[in-house]
């Protein structure tokens, strides 16, 4: 008897041949295949190898059973046995069938490239089958060639417009790439073939999040969570969502929810950054602080918790945290990549070259500039490399051996060290009651200076500079911008106001077009020194959170920012004057989140200047 009661076919054979032989060896061969399928399926992998030993038998070089061997051990998750096998059986007859099972194979021992190669044969064998090219896809992802495998996955839709896996795979890797409208489509085919796949309800969620179509993205998590409520990410996808909507109490229980199925360090740290949005700091920190007991090098959760130390102004945590941005891909791509070493402060510069380059924004390279006269006075030569919109006002900058615009593809000069000019303070260890807050820009050139005073005309009454919104595609815009209309309620104070506000969003071009009180000059502001000329011929700017801020502060400008609940951490908390700039003054929304509030005290504060200017008889401000 075999194993399991089953018959010693071999055995049988030879009998039935010396009675006259009722049973062909062919059949008995294909009876043990059945077999061994059958006991592989099971997951029987001893019994499935007996079966095929009993077939070897019968016929000991026949290619399907040294297939079906292969497949035994691949199942068993033997895979140094299945190449073997799958090798032998190719050898016999290089079927496609057989090439899969040895491609799978080496993908699962990480060979990839030999896997690569294998597939590479089966479709050149069957170019029409789309199954091999989804298994060719799938190789390409193992080898990190994003691009080559959504072809694939393409042209298996294209040849089998009905699968699956292939829609999902190609959604995926447009995801990756960020072409969500794509994906989209191809995540959408995937629901209609697969409707109780959960992965594809929970991807497309997160994709329309991208998109913001956060109503939809919400029914589809819901959507996922019914396929499979186990799935931590899923939860903490429906809390991103709703920290997207600024829902933050609600984002909190689904993300609590995630860490309940599963700690994992994302949904920790996406609701610290909640936490933080409510106010609720010392709970942010500890949060933080779970977060990284559950991957203590996790560099977004160290990068996010820095700003919240800097916010709280404990800049020594938050200036080292910060470093962590250059292990944060989608921040440190920003910045060039150098062979030469990153100057941090310790070594000494005097003689040296340094390559200060802009990190991570316009705003944060005015800010920053202050440290570059400090850099210069150690003896450093300083080569500056910012946005070319800044290059005219910062080249003029104390200590700024040469200016360069950053550009995609520049060629750096020779340089014995490099730092991001967002690293500085870290660099000169910087605290709180250490900041150097002297005005650091020099005054525009006079020439500028008066043509933007022959286009404002007579200066009769407080001239003030507006910016009411930021880059749509900041983060955090949706806190820190209003529209131009919210402002109507300080047009009718006797001042001259003028517009600082580049590229005004549609709405708000319109609304401009209809309030003549405002001056617009705009389409002569071609770069910062333009607007740095213009704010020259202000008494006061009136803004949000944006580059203007800094470069009206950095001027010495007396500037008025408005900011959001929780703002940016450069602004601190629970103060009206911030320490980088000692012509600034904050307005800030009350926990009621409304700017409505904020413009009521600063109308109620320009009026009060403007009557003790007319009291005073106050020149005009000139820095």
């Amino acid at each position: 008897m075999g194993i399991e009661g089953q018959p010693d076919l071999g055995a049988r054979e030879k009998g039935d041949r010396a009675d006259g032989g009722a049973v062909s060896a062919a059949q008995d061969l294909a009876l043990l295949h059945q077999l061994a399928r059958e006991q592989t399926l099971a997951g029987h992998f001893l019994e499935a190898q007996s079966s095929c030993q009993q077939a070897f038998a019968l016929d000991p070089e026949n290619a399907e059973t040294l297939h079906l061997m292969a497949v035994v051990h691949s199942e068993a998750r033997q895979f140094d046995h299945a190449v073997e096998w799958a090798s032998r059986a190719i050898r016999r007859d290089p079927k496609p069938a057989y090439l899969t099972t040895l491609g799978v194979a080496l993908m699962s021992l990480g060979r990839n490239e030999d896997a690569l190669k294998v597939f590479d044969k089966a479709v050149q064998l069957r170019p029409d089958d789309g199954e091999l090219w989804w298994h060719m896809g799938n190789a390409l992802i193992r080898a990190e060639r994003s691009a080559d495998a959504l072809l694939c996955f393409r042209h298996t839709l294209t040849l089998n417009p009905r699968h699956g896996d292939a829609a999902y795979k190609a959604g995926h890797l447009l995801h990756g790439l960020g072409q969500s409208e794509e994906a989209l489509v191809y995540l959408d085919l995937s629901a209609e073939l697969q409707p109780d796949h959960a992965p594809t309800p929970h991807l497309r969620a997160v994709v329309l999040k991208n998109l913001n179509r956060f109503e939809e993205a919400m029914a589809d998590n819901v959507r996922a969570i019914g396929l499979d409520p186990t799935n931590a990410d899923t939860s903490g996808n429906m809390g991103n969502v709703l920290q997207a909507l600024g829902r933050h109490e609600e984002a909190l229980s689904w993300y609590d929810r995630s860490l309940t199925i599963r700690p994992n360090v994302t949904s920790a740290t996406r609701r610290a950054m909640s936490l933080t949005e409510l106010g609720r700091f010392d709970e942010a920190m500890a949060a933080y602080q779970r977060s990284l007991s559950i991957d203590p090098h996790h560099a977004t959760t160290i990068f996010n918790c820095s700003l919240l130390q800097l916010l709280m102004g404990d800049f020594e945590a938050g200036w080292r945290g910060r470093e962590a941005r250059w292990r944060i891909p989608e921040l440190a791509a920003a910045y060039p990549k150098f062979s030469t070493p990153m100057w941090l402060g310790k070594e000494p510069v005097a003689g040296k070259t340094i390559f200060v380059c802009e990190g991570e924004g316009m705003g944060d390279a005015i800010q920053f500039a202050r440290y570059v006269p400090m850099l210069a006075a150690q003896g450093g030569r300083v080569i500056l490399v910012v946005n070319e919109q800044l290059c005219p006002v910062l080249s003029r900058l104390s200590g700024v051996s040469q200016c360069l615009p950053k550009l995609s593809g520049m060629v750096a000069p020779p340089f014995d060290f490099h730092v991001a000019i967002d690293s500085l303070p870290l660099a000169f260890g910087t605290r709180l009651d250490s900041i150097p807050a002297e005005t650091y820009l020099p005054r525009p050139d006079a020439d500028r200076v008066q043509a933007w005073e022959n286009r404002l005309g007579r200066r009769d009454r407080l001239r003030v500079g507006l910016v009411w919104s930021g880059n749509p595609n900041h983060a955090n815009d949706r806190n820190r911008s209003m529209p131009l209309r919210m402002l109507s309620g300080l047009l009718d104070v006797d001042a001259t106001f003028v517009s600082l506000q580049k590229n005004p969003r549609p709405h708000d071009a319109e609304t401009l077009r209809e309030r003549a009180e405002i001056l617009d000059h705009t389409a002569y502001l071609s770069d910062f020194v333009e607007t740095a000329a213009l704010v020259s011929c202000l008494d006061l700017v009136i803004t949000v959170d944006t580059s203007v801020a800094h470069l009206a502060g950095a001027l010495g400008c007396p500037t008025w920012v408005l900011l959001a609940y929780v703002p940016d951490w450069r602004w601190l908390l629970d103060r009206d004057d911030s320490p980088w700039y000692p012509t600034v003054r904050l307005f800030r929304q009350t926990a009621t989140r409304d700017y409505g509030s904020v413009l009521d005290r600063v109308r109620a504060e320009l009026i009060e200047l403007i009557d003790a200017r007319k009291s005073s008889g106050s020149t005009p401000y000139m820095p």
